[in-house]
């Protein structure tokens, strides 16, 4: 049986990797110090590898990862919402895109991950902004010489942070500078009122418009270690695709997710796709032994508040959105089956329109830990891709947070001591079979029966095909007719039972979820 590929049926595992896993320890992370909301944790890339060597990601079905920026980050911390020391342990504060982030690992580590997910036909998809840089905090000021500090800067606290550094100096020239980026700073340029050239959060925004050829930010150039050049005749956009795709072309690295999206021009998103579907062909042909398959480059974008709609988008380089709105109207709909033909509606046979769908985000909030199984059972079986927020499939709980910034608590340590068996087998059943079957997410939907519920999908371009009864809890009657051929032989991938069909029907013995398929996709598992 030939697997559906990746671009058909993107089952796709969101790491926070200084959240996930350290390999020097057991159990648990290490914190920088002792709040445990904003800091670094102690993840590292290589504990995303022994994950990968230990078969987490097969056994759950999973067929990419996505991992936080690897590139270097602001040294220091800025004062998080409620009065918490908020560092980039995201990703999301950039200050060069040409290293790896130390406190993550190093540029070998980060070659291991990508061969030994590979090497299990696994991609690697890595989360990038092009927005924005990072702050600029107190220490990086520090490190990089930028004379923009007052005495004392040392003892800042998240109350005091502001009175330590000067946004009236001219000593911001030596940072990233007025020809990059817009910011609150003297002689650069004010941020708009539009999507595009706002500040987002306050955070200096990148003039991916502009049209003009800048010169390298005197800090990067004058940056002990850092592999930034000049790059004469280059502008701003030029500069970061450049750095973005070195990822690409240096590590293999086969998809990104498009952070803040919406404040960005298509044209620069485009560009990016474009530069980066050229680097990813060139280190297949460079390496042809580690390279999974020979598919293009891969892109998804956070455009937030999107649904499932298609829109501009697609024609500019995204093969794939975030599906926003999945949890509302999961919340909404009166069935599984009635949001189920909507989105198949919407999916079915078009190979230029995809969303990921998710029921945990690390933006927003988690899915209500006491309902994963119900939520593992609608996430992995819709139409589309999907998206598993790491823990999800562990019943993670949340972390710490202040009121004013919730979202922290999204973004807890994986829950590596105290994993919910019950919950973790559910999701794995589950992920193994849409990892088999195209037919979930890119088939016609049709309802088989409405109590207790089954439905069929169907790919007609290759003929996949399953039977699902999303909830039992009895033996039951399964009808099949029209889907499987009667006197077939077909197995039951949540119970393991092989059945036979009869006057169009399976009689299965089975608590839980029912997952019809062939007999020989059955025999054919990952």
């Amino acid at each position: 049986m030939t697997h559906p590929t990746f671009h058909d049926n993107p089952i796709v595992y969101h790491i926070l990797t200084d959240r996930f896993c350290d390999p020097a320890r057991e159990h648990g992370l290490t914190r920088v110090d002792g709040d445990a909301i904003g800091t670094f944790h102690g993840g590292k890339l290589a504990g995303i590898t022994r994950k990968i060597e230990e078969d987490w990601f097969c056994a759950l079905g999973v067929n990419a990862i996505l991992i936080s920026a690897p590139y270097e980050q602001i040294r220091g911390w800025v004062p998080g919402e409620g009065g918490f020391r908020h560092y980039a342990y995201h990703g999301y504060y950039a200050l060069d895109y040409t290293l790896v982030d130390a406190r993550l690992g190093t540029a070998q580590d980060l070659k291991n991950l990508v061969d030994a997910a590979h090497r299990r036909g696994i991609r690697v998809l890595l989360d990038i902004v092009l927005n924005h840089p990072g702050y600029p905090d107190l220490d990086t000021m520090h490190a990089l010489d930028i004379p923009v500090l007052k005495p004392g800067w040392r003892d800042a606290t998240p109350a005091t942070y502001f009175d330590y550094l000067d946004k009236t100096s001219a000593g911001f020239a030596a940072w990233w500078g007025p020809d990059w980026v817009r910011g609150d700073y003297p002689g650069y340029p004010a941020g708009g009122g539009d999507d595009l050239t706002m500040l987002l959060s306050g955070l200096p925004d990148f003039r991916t418009e502009s049209e003009a050829c800048v010169r390298l930010p005197a800090f990067l150039a004058n940056k002990p270690g850092s592999k930034a050049r000049d790059l004469p005749g280059t502008t701003v956009r030029g500069y970061l695709v450049e750095w973005l795709t070195a990822w690409v072309r240096d590590f293999g690295i086969d998809g990104f997710r498009c952070d803040s999206a919406r404040h960005v021009e298509l044209d620069a998103w485009y560009a990016l796709k474009e530069a980066a579907t050229t680097a990813l062909a060139d280190w297949k042909r460079a390496h042809p032994a580690e390279a999974i398959d020979t598919a293009p480059f891969w892109m998804t974008g956070e455009v937030f508040g999107h649904g499932i709609e298609r829109s501009d988008y697609f024609d500019f380089g995204f093969d794939n959105l975030i599906n926003f709105q999945f949890p509302a109207h999961l919340a909404r709909a009166p069935d599984l089956d009635t949001l189920y033909r909507a989105y198949a509606k919407r999916l079915a046979g078009r190979p230029d329109h995809d969303v990921l769908s998710y029921v945990s985000s690390h933006d927003t909030r988690l899915c209500d830990r006491g309902s994963l199984i119900a939520a593992g059972t609608a996430l992995l079986l819709a139409p589309g891709g999907v998206l598993i927020l790491y823990g999800d499939e562990t019943a993670r709980p949340p972390g710490p947070c202040t009121p004013a910034d919730p979202a922290q608590a999204t973004r807890s340590d994986m829950n590596w001591d105290r994993i919910d068996v019950d919950v973790l087998a559910h999701w794995r059943k589950l992920g193994r079979f849409r990892a088999r079957h195209v037919a979930l997410a890119r088939g016609t939907h049709a309802c088989l029966q409405k109590a207790p519920h089954v439905f069929a999908r169907i790919d007609a371009c290759s003929g996949d095909r399953v039977v699902v009864a999303p909830e039992v809890r009895s033996p039951v009657s399964i009808p099949v007719s029209g889907v499987f051929a009667e006197g077939e032989r077909l197995c039951d991938a949540y119970s393991g039972r092989h059945l036979t069909v009869r006057h169009g029907r399976v009689d299965v013995e089975s608590s839980g979820c029912v997952l019809l398929e062939s007999a020989a996709a059955g025999e054919a598992r990952p």
